[in-house]
């Protein structure tokens, strides 16, 4: 969800490299890769390849729900101990079996009811953005300065 918000919050740039969304969000590159092939196959994002190339949104920001985004990379909103299966206690239904399933159910119906562009027009959800583009931008100049002192030497 974070990554899929980084990229709805920079959707109207253009392509986002994953290396972009790993510096700002602290999220390993290999793992952003296998989930972006993921939300790939799923319709929600496209790719292009080369200089300036990166991820974009395929649907608007309005039209991707973060259930859908949470069901592309196959994780689950379950708070069942049994995945749902009733086997929870001596492969019999547990005694609150249903609660959690009915919990599970609330979740799912909340997470289906807000979109990623919902989320981006959120004042906090901005002010964190801001905050970590700025850091990110320090981290790039301290980068190429050392590069630079390197070179120096």
């Amino acid at each position: 969800m974070t990554a899929m918000l980084d990229l709805a919050l920079h959707h109207d740039e253009g392509p986002v490299a994953l290396a972009d969304i790993s510096a700002r969000q602290g999220i390993s590159l290999s793992y952003l890769e296998q989930l972006f092939s993921q939300l790939r196959k799923r319709g929600l994002v496209d790719s292009t390849r080369g200089p300036g190339g990166g991820y974009r949104l395929v649907p608007n920001p309005g039209a991707i729900m973060v259930a859908d985004v949470i069901g592309a990379v196959d994780e689950s909103v379950d708070s069942t101990r049994c995945h749902g299966k009733e086997n929870c206690q001596d492969d019999e239904r547990c005694l609150t079996h249903d609660l959690w399933t009915d919990l599970s159910d609330q979740i799912h119906r909340f997470l289906s009811g807000i979109d990623l562009a919902q989320l981006v027009e959120r004042q906090r959800v901005r002010e964190v953005a801001r905050r970590q583009q700025q850091v990110a931008v320090r981290v790039e100049r301290d980068t190429s300065r050392t590069r630079i002192a390197q070179r120096a030497h």
